[in-house]
């Protein structure tokens, strides 16, 4: 090919590729343009949960999405079962599609949410600029037909994002499925929603740039900053401070719900609670309410509880069962000598005024620091946890390896361990609750968290009396136990202080967390002398995995090793008041006793004597812990070949099919 002929090819190709070029170029331009000219600002990415139980919410949120889509407004569509409550207050603007289930409860894919929602609002740690950044609309679901709990999971929706700081940007409107047109309400709704979105639209007042374009929305007399601060204003200073007056005692009555939020934040007043049929608004004037709400019920009742009246609980405890099969008793039994199989676990009171970072039950009980609801009658209460028991270990009646002998002794509790969950002596009568316990001869095992001083003073006679002493400083009581009082460290020393003025059997109960509360022996020994306990008790923490409230791992579980290495160094800075005397290798439990008690000639007396206790209560006359006391079998004593396990019992060990690695 000549050269004249190749430049003129190579022109011609390089003409066509700008010509190409231009074009894709123009092509993208205009887009750009279009887009300009469609919508003033792009929007940032929002959020629309559909919570629905037979479909109809999320086919409405799709709807939705679609619509929001043509106008240029971008959401993603999500199932609030696949996201975690607590990135909320990232989110910048939040749309709800929320349907309501049976008894007002939310459905399911949407319950941890709400319940989020509800525990956060309640929680004086959280504050109520949580969500101040956070802008939403709720579309309600339900039927007119079940009355007060119409709509109840909206209504609460939008009260506890409020509560929360929230920015109700539209007002929430409520669907009937039963009666109305569902269809062209919701269809009108998100017409408003998009014109608040695109124009900032909302009641008597109009926004010049609209949410989106991050201005002012005016409703009514109230004008308010829909996306936060601007940059260069700040809050006014002081006025979500905490302070230690708000801190230490304000707040007696407020409820804190079910599980924690990670953090502190600003202390404020708490808002509304459950209501006994479910609903989030809150609870009528005329109307006490009811400790156990249906979330709570449904929450606690899935892990085995059964739940007495408005206000309590009892559940059949591993021990128990163990022991029916003649395979071993807890601790309890090696420690103090009580039938495990004749043990009955039990609280008066399902809330507590801790948030313990090691609760087994994952926080899915209320927490407050006074009693403010409905109170059931002890008589009762006791009956029917009796009942429920008896039932439970009836159950149990051929279930391989239950021994009949032992279901029958079963069927007619001796012990009560009040300690199942919650704080007990809340309940205002604890002590005619424990007496009806004394009068069926049934031994009473109570276990207090140390935040009620005067309720232990107020204690009358129990067979054995626990405090919870989790850590010995302040600081590492308030990060493990995370309690609710500001004064949590003034009660704690007052609690120890008066278990010493109790004369029947004390015990300090020590739970052992690997990274948290392991180091302090020197401060741990400095306690013994302000309670001055009968009995110590070391146990290391038993591990129920992780969740939203405790994110302990195996990692601070401690061998027994390493449970008593501490013990015995724990006995050694009482100089010789407190020796080791028994263990439970099982339960990873030690038990220092005070020497100059309960060791009689080299011999252990830990050991009750129970007919001897219930006589004694019989008379009403003062006795002490030394009156009712029997010698400890020498297989429970610390060292022992056995490691605490009753050689008359049956060693039982699963066999574990792990799958091949070669």
């Amino acid at each position: 090919m000549p050269p004249s002929t190749r430049l003129a090819l190579f022109t011609l190709i390089s003409a066509t590729a700008t010509i190409f070029f231009l074009q894709k170029s123009l092509r993208r331009l205009r887009r750009i343009l279009t887009a300009a000219a469609t919508t003033k600002n792009p929007s940032p990415k929002g959020k629309i949960f559909f919570i629905s139980q037979t479909g109809t919410s999320k086919a409405l949120a799709q709807r939705l999405h679609t619509f929001l889509i043509q106008n240029n407004l971008i959401f993603d569509l999500i199932d609030p079962k696949n996201f975690d409550p607590e990135d909320l207050y990232k989110e910048k603007f939040v749309i709800f599609v929320a349907s309501t289930w049976e008894d007002g409860k939310a459905p399911e894919n949407g319950r941890f949410f709400v319940d989020w929602l509800v525990e956060s609002a309640d929680d004086f740690r959280v504050g109520s600029l949580l969500l101040k950044d956070c802008n939403f609309g709720v579309f309600g679901v339900g039927g007119r037909c079940y009355g007060e709990s119409f709509n109840a999971v909206g209504r609460g929706i939008v009260k506890k994002m409020r509560e929360l700081g929230g920015n109700e940007v539209v007002e929430m409107c409520e669907g009937d499925v039963d009666e109305g047109d569902l269809d062209g309400v919701f269809d009108i709704w998100c017409k408003d929603l998009v014109g608040v979105l695109k124009n900032g639209v909302l009641g008597d007042g109009v926004s010049k740039d609209g949410i989106l374009g991050g201005g002012l929305v005016e409703k009514g007399e109230v004008l308010r900053n829909v996306i936060g601060f601007e940059s260069g204003e700040e809050e006014s200073e002081g006025e979500y401070e905490e302070s230690d007056e708000e801190e230490d005692g304000s707040g007696e009555g407020e409820i804190v719900d079910l599980e924690d939020i990670a953090g502190k934040g600003p202390s404020r007043k708490s808002g509304g609670v459950v209501k006994e049929n479910g609903n989030l608004n809150g609870v009528s004037k005329n109307r006490v309410k009811e400790m156990v709400t249906p979330v709570l019920r449904a929450n606690l009742e899935k892990q085995g509880y059964k739940i007495i009246g408005s206000h309590s609980g009892v559940k059949i405890c591993r021990w128990t069962k163990s022991q029916l099969r003649g395979r071993g008793g807890c601790y309890k039994h090696s420690f103090y000598g009580i039938d495990s199989h004749r043990c009955m676990e039990a609280t008066p009171s399902l809330a507590c005024a801790n948030k313990c970072v090691f609760c087994w039950r994952h926080h899915t009980n209320p927490v407050a620091k006074s009693w403010q609801w409905k109170m059931d009658n002890p008589l009762e209460i006791v009956n029917t946890a009796i009942d429920l028991h008896t039932k439970m270990i009836k159950q149990m009646k051929g279930v391989p390896g239950v021994k009949t002998e032992l279901l029958l002794e079963g069927l007619s509790p001796r012990h009560c361990a009040l300690s199942l969950v919650g704080e007990p002596i809340m309940y205002p009568e604890i002590n005619s609750l424990v007496d009806e316990l004394h009068r069926r001869r049934i031994s009473t095992f109570l276990v207090t968290n140390a935040q009620f001083p005067e309720k232990i003073l107020s204690l009358r006679p129990l067979t054995q009396l626990y405090v919870s002493v989790d850590a010995a400083t302040k600081d590492t009581l308030k990060a493990i136990d995370r309690p609710l009082f500001g004064d949590f460290w003034e009660r704690f020393l007052d609690s120890l202080k008066a278990l010493k003025e109790k004369q029947q059997r004390t015990v300090y109960r020590l739970t052992l967390v690997k990274g948290w509360n392991v180091e302090d022996i020197d401060a741990y020994s400095k306690l013994f002398s302000v309670g001055n306990p009968d009995f110590i008790e070391i146990k290391g923490v038993t591990y129920c995995g992780s969740s939203a409230t405790s994110k302990l791992t195996m990692e601070n579980v401690p061998w027994h090793a390493d449970v008593k290495e501490f013990s015995e160094a724990l006995s050694q800075k009482s100089n010789g008041e407190y020796e080791v005397a028994c263990e439970h290798v099982h339960s990873c439990c030690v038990l220092l006793a005070k020497v100059d008690k309960f060791k009689v000639n080299g011999q252990w007396f830990t050991w009750i004597d129970y007919e001897k206790f219930h006589d004694l209560v019989a008379t009403g006359q003062p006795f002490d812990s030394s009156d009712y006391m029997a010698p400890t079998p020498s297989w429970a004593v610390y060292g022992a070949n056995e490691g605490g396990f009753d050689p008359e019992q049956t060693r039982f060990k699963k066999e574990r099919r792990h799958k091949s690695t070669r």
